[in-house]
């Protein structure tokens, strides 16, 4: 029966002239189900006309990415580009300026400090101010303590030194009284510039010693906390006129020799010789042994 119907369905098509599925009349009765159109048979047979493809009717609403989109992803991706090429130099030069945004920021008013290498703990930072505020108030002289990582402008810290005492305090009145103690961290050296009447109460030995022991000596062991804060308390004891405390003194870094002494040689010659010789007498004697031992068996 099904077969039959496959059969009359495709004669019921109209003719290769007129291809539109709307002049395809249907009889009246209920369309048949998806398995009339598809028999299947147990003896092979194959249905003679297959229900049309709803792909082939339905209309394909897909529309082609247009040129103009294209542009807009390129010109997105050569905008960010850009901007990555143009901010990380703008960042490098935003972490090689701290010692000039140290100069440009003028000198501290809450504090004494202006770690910008970021080495000091909170409790130095509160042991400086206290140590150097009473300072200030009995004897008038101001101290400043400055860390840099890194000098990119200048030679040296004596340099970068009188550089900050120049910028801070431009005229001789404003810093007559005031000192500046420069740590840079990753050169492991640092310098003290001041006023004249600040150099003159402190006096040329603690200076020297001040930038020969305390700071080069305490940085090269990456104790930086106690390389400011012993330069500081030097300082202030020059000033109060007290017995200099004095410096840390560098360690002897000589390596020991590797070579070995004349006497150690012969001592140790003499001790190869006879452990060679140990062994050369068991080597043969324990084997003559045995084979005298095996002989005498026999």
């Amino acid at each position: 029966m099904a077969t039959f119907f496959s059969f009359w369905y495709c004669n019921s098509l109209p003719s290769h002239g007129d291809h539109s599925l709307s002049s395809l009349s249907l009889p009246s009765f209920q369309e048949p189900s998806s398995s009339v159109f598809q028999p299947k048979s147990s003896y092979g047979l194959k249905p003679v006309c297959k229900q049309p493809s709803l792909s082939v009717v339905k209309q394909s609403f897909y529309k082609p990415t247009s040129w103009l989109s294209n542009v807009h992803q390129g010109l997105a991706a050569l905008a960010i580009s850009l901007a990555l090429n143009f901010s990380l130099p703008i960042l490098t030069d935003a972490a090689l300026a701290s010692e000039f945004d140290v100069l440009n920021e003028g000198p501290p008013k809450e504090s004494y400090v202006v770690d910008d290498a970021g080495v000091l703990s909170r409790v130095t930072k509160s042991d400086l101010k206290r140590l150097l505020s009473d300072l200030e108030s009995r004897k008038g002289y101001h101290i400043n303590v400055v860390t840099v990582r890194k000098l990119t402008s200048k030679a040296d810290a004596f340099e970068y030194a009188d550089q900050v005492l120049e910028r801070w305090y431009p005229t001789v009145e404003e810093g007559n009284k005031k000192g500046i103690v420069v740590l840079i961290t990753s050169q492991k050296e640092g310098a003290v510039s001041g006023g004249p009447e600040f150099i003159q109460a402190v006096g040329d030995s603690v200076l020297d010693g001040t930038v020969s022991e305390n700071l080069p000596v305490l940085a090269t062991e990456e104790k930086y906390n106690e390389a400011v804060f012993s330069s500081a308390k030097r300082l202030v004891a020059a000033i109060d006129g007290l017995p200099d405390p004095g410096g840390p003194q560098a360690k002897d870094n000589k390596r020991e020799s590797n070579f070995k002494t004349r006497e150690e040689t012969d001592e140790k010659r003499g001790q190869f010789t006879l452990v060679v010789g140990g062994l050369l007498v068991i080597a043969f004697v324990v084997p003559m042994a045995q084979y005298y031992a095996y002989v005498s068996k026999k």
